[in-house]
């Protein structure tokens, strides 16, 4: 991208979690998935600009929180995260007992107080033998095992680093999940039970869940609502029985990524997606539609009806 060029990376992004809900945004990679998780944390770079607002269920809006109050009163107890490729994101030094102390400490220690936005209740001191239960209560909710709690991140199998980062994750006891790609690099058997257990966390404790994926099979498994994000936009959203069901997708960009799945009819989706600096006056899967005309081409479509396609 040249230098001091701007792109809107997420526009229009509009949907909303209730508590016990798990909602998966799908697409491609580059599509401003992880963007958009990046915004709700106040994570992206200085340079960036965003709009619109992010409402938790207490009213804050953290699009317009500052940075101080995203520290101490969103970040791990308002809003978790399960980071993409968790064992980059572990210090290599420490060992996952030394994380979970550390976190707990700060976060179980030191809760929002409710009402308001950027002050905390005082923080609660743990003695040695306190911390130590209260970090492996925290790996056996996530099913981490206790034997390995003394190991560090390069001794742990891409599973039981996904574990560690979620048990992290759900430290804060925070309303909502994030969950960045959690099943990257599973294998098919862990990807069931990684999806299975982020999904009774999410309703046996009420808690909202935005996964964010690119694994279908996976978001079938455990979403409630799907959301189908294309070149910065969501072009489909809607129930997920009636995505992986009847009547099924509606926008042909949807069709074809489950088209692709090697249980169906194993085609990929043909073309590129367009650069985000450079997209279209219309539809921006115009050039890889087998239905786009004139219109798909020369205006761009609203999202109506939960899709965004003329043809739809």
């Amino acid at each position: 991208m040249p230098a001091g060029r701007y792109v809107e990376a997420v526009t229009d992004a509009t949907f909303s979690l209730a508590p016990g809900e798990c909602l998966a945004l799908v697409g491609e990679s580059g599509c401003g998935k992880s963007v958009l998780a990046s915004a709700l944390l106040g994570l992206l770079p200085g340079n960036a600009e965003t709009a619109g607002s992010a409402r938790l269920a207490d009213g804050l809006d953290v699009l317009a929180a500052d940075e101080r109050t995203l520290a101490r009163s969103v970040r791990g107890r308002r809003i978790g995260l399960i980071p993409q490729s968790p064992a980059a994101h572990l210090t290599p030094v420490r060992t996952v007992r030394a994380h979970l102390e550390e976190t707990v400490r700060e976060l179980a220690g030191r809760s929002p107080v409710p009402g308001g936005a950027d002050r905390a209740a005082p923080r609660k001191r743990f003695g040695k033998d306190d911390l130590r239960a209260a970090a492996q209560a925290a790996g056996e909710r996530a099913a981490f095992p206790a034997t390995h709690l003394d190991r560090h991140p390069h001794e742990l199998s891409g599973g039981l680093a996904q574990r560690a980062a979620t048990a992290l994750a759900l430290v804060g006891d925070a309303p909502l999940l994030l969950a960045d790609e959690p099943t990257t690099g599973l294998d098919r058997d862990l990807v069931r039970r990684t999806v299975d257990e982020l999904r009774a966390h999410t309703r046996e404790a009420g808690r909202a869940l935005l996964m964010i994926t690119h694994d279908l099979a996976a978001a079938e498994r455990i979403a409630d609502t799907v959301a189908v994000m294309y070149a910065g936009r969501i072009v489909e959203i809607g129930p997920a029985g009636a995505f992986f069901g009847r009547p099924g997708p509606r926008h042909p960009y949807a069709r074809g990524l489950l088209d692709a799945l090697p249980e169906r009819a194993f085609t990929p989706v043909p073309g590129a997606p367009p650069e985000l600096g450079a997209l279209p006056a219309g539809c921006a899967f115009a050039a890889r539609c087998a239905a786009a005309d004139q219109i798909c081409r020369s205006r761009r479509p609203a999202l109506t009806e939960g899709v965004a396609c003329h043809r739809a």
